[in-house]
């Protein structure tokens, strides 16, 4: 038999904190063979990341690796910068977790793609020019040869993970590392990336590190799976005996807790509910981003109407760029409106001056898409959550400090992390503090920006369950903004399609995914994957056929 592309034994990742080295990978002993894909899955800080990143020694400078990692019979711990430089981008790609992170924020995505190929490859500028739109295209990007020279803030999140991959295809690599690729990507659009990568590893016999949450992924593209819990292997075989015959207890929990569509019980609004004044009212609201340069003002939401009332859900979806972001940051006064009427509480933000938005920021609370670029990195975690209250006069001294804990202990972080910073977090452990600080200042109004985008399965379970509980409690109107059609289904009194910066459909849960009027939003819900892996496959072929 051929050597694997990727070989991994004994290989254990330790961090220096406070004095003391703690293991966050242990022992670590897997393949990943030519054509082949291995899915590590498991909760948030269980070592997946931490595993993926060690393999390419691009770990933080308070770790150290022992053990061994080839990538076709190269030895990569202790291997040279050189060697490495050689290696990242055309043997090994990387898809990281946090596109908005991994992308350089003063250069544009087209500049970034062209350096890794002339970096790899004898090309001049035009020629490179030319093969990274080719690339954009590959990705599904809107106007490839415009976002060629669009900066990294300029693009929506799918949007900025899709140019990441991009990057990550340029050189048709060997070994592709993907870390949660498909996290902020909607169905659609992540059925086209899962086909780009199947295509990629056929094409090129390559091989697949996938580290996911999504179970309809892992379902979809594994042929072997790895389930970490706590830095440990706790069960290793194939897709089919995974997610069929698990052993492990975990294994178990993990299934248990995955979301289906269509097998949530039925959540109705209390009648009394809409007779009040609604907390939130959007009434023919445009949105556009000004002129900047040579680019041209840019209309991304247009005649928008909707109203959210006391202890409402809403679910916004929508493929990435539809337009959902866009809405819920001009909801809380973060983007200006271009017309249209938009009331906060009873009051009319339209044209409101940063006095007024101050004092209605206090009934709102917003969980943004980017867990690491909305926590401030130099600020510990106690303090990013404790701001809005100090700032709010609410609390102050050890009054802050019990808050700031009791919050941590809602979205299940231990108390000891108000001292830590976003760094030496998961991206799950982020965006549970993103959380925490949204709910701060027990809002009227939460603007819930893909707050499971980053969770794995179990944790998201759990933190569903605590929203639902927090909402029931305190009835904050909540504008629940996602590409995941089964947690909407869990949450939502009523789902707003969007598309191309317009509601294209508007109704309750189950009238929406059981009766979907619009043909988008059956696209939407034909795109949505299974975790069931013959199942899935079906659904694959019947898509790609043009029957779903």
């Amino acid at each position: 038999m051929s050597q694997p592309i990727l070989q991994v034994r004994d290989f254990t990742v330790e961090f220096w904190v406070d004095g003391v080295w703690y293991p966050a990978a242990i022992k670590m002993n897997f393949d990943v063979k030519a054509g082949g894909t291995l899915a590590i899955v498991g909760e948030s800080g269980s070592g997946k990341s931490t595993t993926a990143l060690g393999v390419m020694n691009l770990l933080a400078s308070n770790a150290r690796t022992s053990g061994s990692v080839k990538v076709n019979g190269v030895e990569m711990l202790g291997a040279s910068a050189s060697a490495l430089r050689k290696a990242r981008g055309k043997e090994v790609a990387y898809i990281f977790q946090e596109p908005m992170t991994a992308l350089n924020p003063v250069y544009t995505i087209g500049f970034q793609i062209v350096e890794t190929l002339r970096t790899h490859f004898d090309m001049g500028p035009k020629q490179a020019r030319i093969r990274a739109v080719e690339l954009l295209t590959m990705v599904e990007i809107p106007d490839p040869d415009l976002s060629f020279d669009k900066y990294p803030h300029q693009l929506s999140g799918g949007q900025r993970q899709r140019a990441m991959i991009a990057q990550a295809l340029a050189c048709d690599p060997g070994l592709l590392i993907a870390d949660e690729p498909t996290t902020a990507l909607d169905v659609t659009i992540q059925a086209e990336i899962l086909d780009l990568m199947r295509n990629l590893k056929s094409r090129l016999n390559s091989a697949i590190l996938l580290i996911t949450h999504d179970m309809g992924v892992v379902a979809d593209m594994a042929d072997e799976i790895l389930v970490m819990k706590d830095g440990l292997t706790v069960e290793h075989g194939s897709a089919d005996q995974i997610f069929n015959s698990p052993k492990h207890p975990y294994s178990k929990e993990l299934l248990a807790a995955v979301p289906e569509l269509g097998t949530s019980a039925k959540r109705s609004l209390d009648a009394s509910a809409r007779k009040q004044s609604p907390v939130i009212k959007l009434e023919n609201v445009t949105i556009a981003y000004p002129k900047r340069g040579r680019i041209p003002e840019f209309v991304a939401v247009r005649d928008f109407s909707l109203e959210i009332y006391p202890g409402e859900i809403v679910g916004l979806v929508g493929e990435s760029g539809s337009g959902k972001t866009t809405v819920g940051r001009a909801a809380i006064g973060l983007l200006p409106i271009k017309s249209g009427k938009l009331e906060i509480v009873g009051k009319d933000i339209s044209n409101a001056s940063q006095k007024d938005l101050f004092t209605l920021r206090r009934h709102t609370g917003i969980v943004f898409q980017d867990p690491a670029s909305s926590l401030n990195p130099r600020l510990p975690i106690g303090e990013s959550i404790g701001e809005p209250i100090f700032l709010a006069k609410l609390a102050k001294g050890d009054e802050l400090n019990k808050k700031v804990e009791d919050l941590l202990e809602q979205v299940e972080l231990p108390r000891s992390y108000r001292n830590r910073f976003p760094h030496e977090l998961s991206g799950g452990q982020r965006q549970r503090v993103g959380i925490a600080r949204a709910l701060a200042l027990t809002p009227d109004l939460l603007i819930a920006d893909e707050p499971t985008s980053a969770l794995d399965v179990s944790v998201q379970a759990r933190f569903l369950e605590l929203l639902l509980d927090l909402q029931d409690k305190l009835k904050f109107a909540c504008l629940f903004i996602s590409h995941d059609l089964a947690v909407v289904d869990i949450l939502a009194h009523r789902i707003a399609v969007m598309q191309d910066g317009l509601l294209v459909e508007v109704g309750e849960r189950d009238e929406i995914l059981k009766r979907a009027k619009h043909s988008y939003t059956k696209r939407l819900i034909a795109a949505v994957p299974v975790p069931n892996p013959a199942e899935q496959k079906k659904r694959r072929e019947a898509r790609l056929a043009g029957k779903l």
